[in-house]
């Protein structure tokens, strides 16, 4: 369970509380220390599944872990950034889409997975996460002032990624549930089906039972109204006889 890639994943959660730190100490070192843990755990989030694939050290820890990992990364990153002022309020749109795509992804997997049924990652997702990793990256670093270059330019580039991200973060976010919906309809109609197959199943089986029935019924109704004639034949017999 201790492997490399696993280390890795755990290491992002560990490092959290530390860059959580920026929203208390407000000097240009911390936020350089916090952004670089930033950028570092980003990093991993790409090492780990690298490595346990080459490595052949897949998991169900890891797969489990790194869900969980990424999306306690960017939630508290997220946090950081507005308790910190480091967006204008317009851009607290994107951040609340960017955090309802990660509740709403969650609970369409946790509900797959119990179907067994699984939610690719798809192209422009990893596009998404890119922008969302370099606009946090960004804004998380834009107040150490790096590079010599005022705050404010770096702070333009992170809200142009951010926003981006978002817009992205809401597409696929739209892809994910439209594909999970069609699944869900999917089931529907096989439960339907399955129920009319059983339903007819069940008719076809009856069906020969209750022609058996009648067929009996006649063929007794027949017998008696038989009895019944040979009893008056026997009867007007006896009386021509007198």
């Amino acid at each position: 369970m201790y492997n490399l890639p696993n280390l890795l994943t755990i290491s992002r959660i560990v490092v959290i509380p530390v860059i959580f730190l920026t929203i208390y100490i407000h000097s240009a070192w911390w936020y350089l220390i916090g952004g670089s843990l930033f950028i570092i755990a980003a990093i991993t989030d790409y090492l780990d599944g690298y490595l346990a694939r080459s490595r052949n050290e897949l998991s169900a820890f890891g797969r489990l872990l790194d869900p969980i990992a990424d999306k306690l990364l960017v939630v508290s990153a997220l946090m950081i950034i507005v308790a910190n002022g480091l967006v204008d309020s317009i851009s607290y749109i994107p951040v609340v889409v960017i955090l309802c795509r990660e509740i709403l992804v969650s609970g369409l997997r946790e509900f797959l997975s119990e179907v067994r049924v699984g939610l690719p990652v798809t192209r422009l997702a990893k596009w998404k996460t890119g922008f969302q990793m370099t606009a946090l990256s960004v804004l998380l670093m834009a107040p150490a002032k790096f590079f010599n270059v005022i705050e404010g330019f770096w702070l333009g580039v992170g809200t142009i990624c951010l926003w981006v991200a978002g817009v992205l973060t809401f597409i696929t976010g739209y892809q994910y549930f439209e594909k999970s919906l069609d699944y869900i309809k999917k089931l529907e109609r096989e439960k339907k089906q399955a129920a009319k197959a059983s339903a007819k199943t069940t008719a076809e089986k009856s069906a020969p039972q209750s022609g058996t029935k009648t067929a009996g019924t006649k063929r007794k109704s027949v017998a008696k109204k038989t009895t019944k004639a040979r009893k008056t034949a026997q009867k007007t017999s006896r009386t021509k006889t007198k």
